[in-house]
């Protein structure tokens, strides 16, 4: 009850998110904490499911939001680049992801965790190098739909100006908002089904033990590939939605292994072969990330007269206050935040 409980109050934050937090930056975090969900969530279908360990959930992540933003700088605002830019990105991902688990998943998973990281630093200098399509490092800023402009006016009162609903403008901001909230749910519940599919038992049983699933007659390899091609197509979903809020994609928000490193602790707190803990996982890192420093700057200046607190607790040292928040909750939460309380009666 416990962690139903918590995902009730995330679901119910997010869904009203432009209404409860109106400023610019909390709703850039509700945003990044539903487009993350889908994307832990899909890794964890690999990871934690299945037992695949990968390195290039990043590199499909990119796929998805460079073919929709370079789609959009050379086609124009339109819905039809965005449909052609998604689904050149979800083909290129489908393509990439099946030659890899082809040619790769029947090594052992070290060896194949490095397959996918070579294939992610490839294709990170690939989006560095080819600046013509690319931008290189600076990246590409391009006009979205004009759904989604922030002067689009959703709904309007009889002098012909934006109504606000309980606060928030009905505008291009909130129509934005709430594509990437639906989408992310849309692919959230087929992830929940695939798990509870007869495919999830398939894919838990090749994790418990891979030959005794192989002497039981189901290929594992196929099975495996099928898996990390499902993965890479939803991370790449995760990529169009992710370009179609920032208006900006380059190498530093969709390709950098720093957001693979992101997803992995995400699904370490929340806990491993649990889509409820995608959730929460994505929900407590997304908001220490944006929202520690500012605490810490807080608490320094509570603690200015005593001593060595302030400088412990400057905002300059937010990063080794996360490390030492990470270390604390896998300390007391071993199998992550979901899967302890389950343990624990708390589910």
């Amino acid at each position: 009850m416990i962690v139903y409980a918590i995902i009730g109050v995330i679901g119910i934050c997010l869904l009203f998110a432009p209404m409860l937090f109106p400023d610019v930056r909390s709703q850039e975090v509700a945003a990044r904490i539903c487009i993350f969900i889908v994307l832990v969530a899909s890794y964890d279908l690999l990871i934690g499911y299945t037992g695949i360990v990968s390195f290039a959930h990043t590199m499909f992540f990119g796929l998805g939001a460079y073919g929709t933003a370079i789609a959009l700088r050379q086609m124009g605002p339109g819905w039809d680049a965005v449909l052609l830019g998604g689904a050149l990105g979800l083909l290129a991902s489908l393509i990439l992801a099946a030659l890899i688990g082809l040619l790769s998943l029947r090594v052992k998973a070290i060896f194949f965790a490095m397959v996918t990281l070579a294939a992610a630093s490839v294709m990170a200098v690939m989006a560095s190098q080819f600046s013509d399509f690319t931008g290189g490092e600076d990246g590409i800023i391009y006009k979205v739909p004009k759904l989604f402009s922030p002067a689009t006016k959703l709904l309007t009162d009889d002098d012909g100006k934006v109504l606000r609903i309980f606060g928030a403008k009905a505008n291009g901001k909130m129509a934005a908002y709430y594509f990437v909230f639906f989408g992310s749910l849309i692919l959230y519940f087929i992830m929940l089904r695939i798990v509870a599919s007869p495919l999830g038992t398939v894919l838990e049983a090749i994790r418990e033990n891979e030959m005794r699933a192989e002497a039981l007659g189901y290929r594992v390899v196929l099975y495996r590939t099928a898996i990390f091609c499902i993965a890479a197509l939803i991370a790449a979903c995760a990529g169009i939605l992710r370009a179609l809020w920032l208006k900006y994609t380059g190498p530093e928000t969709s390709l950098s292994f720093a957001i693979m490193i992101d997803i992995l602790l995400m699904v370490v707190i929340g806990g491993m072969g649990t889509m409820t803990g995608a959730i929460i996982g994505a929900t407590l890192m997304s908001l220490a990330q944006f929202y520690l420093k500012d605490l810490m700057e807080i608490a320094s200046q509570a603690t200015a007269g005593i001593p060595l607190l302030p400088d412990l607790l400057a905002p300059d040292r937010w990063l080794l206050w996360l490390g030492i928040l990470f270390i604390l909750l896998v300390y007391f939460f071993p199998a992550g935040i979901v899967g302890t309380l389950s343990k624990r009666g708390g589910h």
